[in-house]
């Protein structure tokens, strides 16, 4: 589990250490999106359906542990993702406890075993082809797992999710070390800790970070404590608030699929403060990520697929059939092979002519006495058919970043950026 907290003496102090809600204006981006209509599936140890900050927010979901109630969390650590992400507060008017930054989200609790690489991969890999069928646009995954390697059952398992048009979001790890599996899985959005300067957290893994969010001393519902809260380090809850501005955009951008919401993601976070970093970063990938900015942001759909590497393997809705570039590729082959036989043709006639001028030479050569003069001998033309072109293909400069190009201009080896747009460095 990746996260580590220290309780909180009272339902009151949590709201004045909700300080993600106040660099994130929510206040503001709650006037454009609160995650309505939207399903988070939180892929965890189960969500305390019974906490006062989670009422009304939380669907039946399944067990995948064979305790039987995805409601009930011993742990807790699903529960402290629910309410980061759909959270709605207590009390009279919901004026105490934890808000989340998608407070009109839902829930959905798919109970697991997460232990640190002993965990049970088939539970939680399960419970990700679940979530996608139950109709989660969203899988929260705050958990490592060394075992959810590329072409593994976990790694299948979010294949399946995303081929169902979901965003997976999963944590970057702790342990001050490279992303953890199954956060490094193509196309999984992977998401490392800011503090509250929005500096890069110390523990947090780095290199293939696609965003960063905040996750270090963030107040959070904690059913294992008396006063029922915590504060918390760890990109398990940077993880959480990166799959609530999923679930916004999600909510204010219906039409899009999963691949345009995480273009929007990515082209709307920002450095801010970080300068002189250039992207991807090692600690913050394309920036920390932010939900006014990609809300309202003026930014083009993209493709289908979005911008991050597809697993291998992966295939489109029209697989059945060649893409217009295979096909165009497919017709120049053709194209190629039919003029290389005209060439032979070409060249098999000239000779053919050759031939018989060389023999008519030689018979009128001997019918003359065989003269060695000018007159009788045959000039050497000197031609040759002209050799075509050598086609050359010139690999573009730098490799891409999770199948993301840094943007023109950029001091960055892999500058290159198709679309052409990046997102500002101020700003929410």
């Amino acid at each position: 589990m990746l996260l580590t907290s220290q309780p909180l003496a009272s339902a009151d102090e949590v709201r004045d250490s909700q300080w993600p809600l106040s660099v994130y204006d929510a206040e503001k981006v709650w006037r454009t999106s609160k995650g309505a209509g939207v399903t988070v599936a939180i892929v965890d140890t189960g969500v305390d359906s019974s906490q006062p900050d989670l009422t009304g927010q939380v669907l039946p979901g399944r067990d995948f542990t064979g305790s039987g109630n995805p409601q009930k969390d011993s742990v807790g650590h699903g529960t402290s993702m629910a309410s980061l992400i759909a959270g709605r507060g207590s009390g009279p008017n919901g004026e105490s406890g934890v808000i989340g930054l998608a407070p009109k989200a839902k829930i959905l609790p798919i109970k697991v075993d997460i232990s640190r690489d002993g965990g049970d991969t088939a539970s939680w890999a399960a419970g990700v082809r679940y979530a996608a069928d139950q109709g989660a646009s969203v899988i929260n995954l705050s958990l490592d797992d060394s075992s959810s390697y590329p072409g593994s059952k976990a790694a299948r398992a979010i294949e399946y999710a995303q081929s169902r048009d979901v965003v997976v979001v999963a944590a970057a790890g702790n342990d001050a070390g490279t992303v953890n599996y199954p956060a490094a899985l193509p196309g999984v959005v992977a998401v490392a800790a800011v503090d509250k300067n929005l500096t890069p957290w110390s523990k947090s893994n780095t290199g293939g970070v696609i965003v960063a969010a905040p996750g270090v001393d963030v107040a959070q519902v904690d059913p294992t404590t008396s006063s029922g809260y915590a504060v918390a380090d760890g990109t398990s809850g940077s993880t959480a608030y990166v799959s609530a501005i999923v679930a916004l955009l999600r909510s204010k951008y219906p039409d899009l699929t999963a691949g345009q919401i995480i273009n929007r993601l990515i082209k709307s976070a920002s450095f801010l403060n970080n300068t002189g970093r250039t992207v991807p970063d090692k600690e913050l990938g394309y920036g920390i990520a932010r939900p006014g900015t990609a809300l309202t942001m003026d930014i083009p759909k993209g493709p289908k697929q979005g911008p991050l590497a597809q697993p291998a393997g992966s295939t489109s809705t029209n697989s059945g059939a060649a893409s217009g570039d295979e096909r165009n590729s497919s017709q120049a082959i053709k194209g190629k092979g039919s003029s290389s036989g005209g060439i032979l043709l070409v060249v098999g006639i000239a000779a053919a002519v050759i031939a018989v001028g060389i023999l008519f030479a030689l018979l009128r050569k001997r019918r003359n006495g065989g003269g060695s003069g000018s007159e009788g001998g045959m000039p050497h033309t000197g031609a040759v058919l002209p050799s075509e072109p050598s086609a050359s293909y010139r690999q573009p400069s730098g490799a891409t970043y999770g199948g993301y190009h840094a943007p023109p201009g950029q001091p960055s080896p892999d500058a290159h950026d198709p679309q052409a747009q990046w997102p500002p460095q101020q700003g929410q």
